[in-house]
C-alpha cells in the first residue's frame, strides 16, 4: 500500500509539473505555479478591502484625490516599465499611522505612516518597485502553489488526477486571506524584491542611491512607531510578526549597496530625487499625520482598554485640531455609544458618512445604532453596507446576525452569527442564540452542539439556563 502512495504522489507530481510549469516573467526560469493570472486577479479582488480595512493596521482609504492622483502617475510609471506591465494595477492610500507598503495582484499600497516618512520621488518609486516586484516575480502565486501543494499531501490526490480546475483549491486556500500571505515573503523574496525595485527606479531616471535613504528612514519610521506603542504591545507585536522574515537592517543595506553599484542609469530625471515636489505633494499629510499619532491613535488605544475619558479627551483635542477626518469623528461616534448617548453617536456617524458616504465603519456605527433603537430594518440596510465595503468585519456580522435573529429570520442570521461565533468564542449568549437559530431551522444537531457550548461558556446567565433547559429536552 505504501508503494502504491507513494507511485500516486510521483504521478501526481510529474503530471504537475508537466501541466503546471510557467515562466517566470523575471527569471525566465521555468517554475511550478498552480496559479492562473487570472486566479491571482480573482484572488487580488478578494482580498483588497479586507486587507484594506484590517491588515496592517487597517483604516481604509486616505482620501486626498489631488496627492492619490499623483502618486497613482508615478505607479502606473512602474507598472509601465515593470515585467508585467499588462496587469491592472490599483494604487491607494491606506490610512493607518503603521509604517508599510504592500502589494497583491491587482493592488499596490503606501500606509500614510510609511509615505510621511520618506523624502523624495525617488524614495517613494523604490518602495513601490519593491512592492510590484513582489508581484512581478510571482511571489504570491508561488506562495499559494505551496501551500495547495502541501494541501494535496495531507489530503490525498484524487482532486488533481480528477482534471477538475484548481480554482477551488485556490480560494480554499485563499480564505485564510492575504494577510497572512503578506507576511510569508521568504527572505530570498525581499532581496529579489528590492533588487526589481533598484532597477524599476534606475529606469524611469531616479538615483538607485535613493533605495539606501528609503531604508534608512523606514527603519527610522518603525523605530519611532515601536517605541510610541511600546515594543511589548499588540501593536508592537503585529509589526515585529510583519518585519520578521525581511532580512536585518544591516544585511539589507549591505546588499542594497551592491545592487546600487552595478545598477546602471540610463537618463537621470531633473535631480535624480525629485525631492521638492514630493515633499510639497504630501505636506498637508504629513500635518495630518502628526494629529493621528499625538492624539488619534492613543485614543483608540485607550478605547480599546476600556479607558473611555482619556479617549474621549484624546479624540477631542484631534477634532480641535481638524473637524472633517472621518475617522476622528467615527471614533467619537463609538465613545458616544459606549456611554449610552445614543442619538450623539448618531449625529457623528452621519457627519462622518457626510465627508466620506463609504466610511466604513461609520456605517457599521448607524447600524449598530439603529439595533440599539430597535430600528432593526434600517440597521440591516447599514450593516449591509458595511459588509459590503468589508466582508470580514466581525463586529457587522455580529450585529447583522442579531438584528435577523430578532427579526425571526433565523436561516439568514446564521451565517452571520457563525462568523461571529469563531471570533467571539467567549460571548456570554452568542453560542445560545445560534442553537435557538439552528433549532428553528431544524438542525438539531448543531443546536445541541451550540447549546452545549453555550452551558460552558456563560452557564448562569439567562441564556445558559435556557441552553440548559435545551439540552435536556434535545436529549430526550
Amino acid at each position: 500500500m505504501r508503494s502504491l502512495k507513494r507511485f500516486r504522489l510521483l504521478i501526481l507530481f510529474l503530471l504537475l509539473f508537466i501541466t503546471s510549469c510557467a515562466t517566470n516573467p523575471v527569471t525566465g526560469r521555468k517554475e511550478l505555479i498552480l496559479i492562473s493570472e487570472k486566479d491571482e486577479l480573482s484572488l487580488g479582488r478578494e482580498w483588497y478591502p479586507n486587507i484594506l480595512w484590517s491588515a496592517e493596521g487597517g483604516g481604509g482609504e486616505y482620501k486626498d484625490e489631488r496627492l492619490k492622483a499623483y502618486l497613482k502617475e508615478l505607479v502606473l510609471e512602474i507598472k509601465g516599465v515593470s515585467h508585467r506591465p499588462h496587469l491592472p494595477t490599483n494604487f491607494v492610500i491606506q490610512n493607518t499611522s503603521v509604517p508599510n507598503a504592500w502589494a497583491i495582484p491587482g493592488y499596490v499600497a503606501i500606509t500614510r505612516g510609511l509615505l510621511q516618512a520618506l523624502e523624495s520621488e525617488a524614495e517613494f518609486v523604490y518602495v513601490m518597485g519593491h512592492e510590484m516586484g513582489h508581484i512581478a516575480a510571482r511571489h504570491s502565486a508561488a506562495q499559494l502553489t505551496k501551500s495547495i501543494l502541501a494541501d494535496f499531501i495531507l489530503t490525498g490526490t484524487g482532486f488533481v488526477l480528477s482534471g477538475k480546475s484548481y480554482a477551488d483549491a485556490v480560494l480554499t486556500i485563499g480564505s485564510i486571506g492575504a494577510n497572512l500571505l503578506l507576511l510569508k515573503y521568504s527572505r530570498d523574496d525581499e532581496l529579489e524584491a528590492d533588487r526589481l525595485g533598484v532597477e524599476y527606479m534606475a529606469k524611469l531616471g531616479y538615483d538607485p542611491k535613493n533605495a539606501l535613504k528609503a531604508h534608512v528612514n523606514l527603519k527610522k519610521a518603525s523605530d519611532e512607531y515601536l517605541k510610541r506603542v511600546g515594543r511589548d504591545s499588540e501593536e508592537a507585536n503585529f509589526f515585529s510578526e510583519l518585519l520578521s522574515t525581511h532580512p536585518r537592517f544591516s544585511v539589507r543595506m549591505e546588499e542594497l549597496m551592491k545592487i546600487v553599484e552595478t545598477t546602471g542609469l540610463p537618463y537621470l530625471r531633473g535631480d535624480g530625487t525629485m525631492r521638492e515636489r514630493f515633499l510639497s505633494a504630501i505636506s498637508d499629510l504629513k500635518r495630518v499625520h502628526s494629529i493621528y499619532v499625538a492624539y488619534y491613535d492613543p485614543a483608540v488605544s485607550a478605547y480599546k482598554k476600556g479607558r473611555i475619558r482619556e479617549a474621549e479627551r484624546l479624540i477631542d483635542k484631534a477634532l480641535s485640531e481638524k473637524n472633517d477626518e472621518p475617522a476622528f469623528l467615527t471614533l467619537k461616534g463609538f465613545i458616544e455609544l459606549k456611554e449610552k448617548r445614543v442619538q450623539s453617536a448618531e449625529d457623528y456617524f452621519r457627519r462622518a458618512l457626510n465627508i466620506d458616504p463609504e466610511y466604513q465603519p461609520a456605517l457599521r456605527g448607524i447600524g449598530i445604532v439603529n439595533y440599539e433603537k430597535k430600528e432593526i430594518e434600517n440597521g440591516i440596510t447599514f450593516l449591509k453596507k458595511a459588509l459590503s465595503l468589508f466582508p470580514n468585519d466581525v463586529s457587522s456580522h455580529f450585529f447583522l446576525g442579531m438584528s435577523y435573529f430578532k427579526l425571526k429570520r433565523y436561516s439568514q442570521a446564521l451565517p452571520h452569527l457563525e462568523i461571529a461565533s469563531k471570533a467571539f468564542s467567549n460571548h456570554p449568549y452568542i453560542h445560545g442564540t445560534l442553537g435557538i437559530c439552528y433549532e428553528n431551522t431544524g438542525n438539531l444537531s448543531k443546536a445541541y452542539e451550540a447549546y452545549l457550548k453555550q452551558v460552558k461558556v456563560a452557564p448562569d446567565n439567562e441564556m445558559g439556563a435556557y441552553s440548559r433547559e435545551r439540552l435536556r429536552s434535545l436529549r430526550k
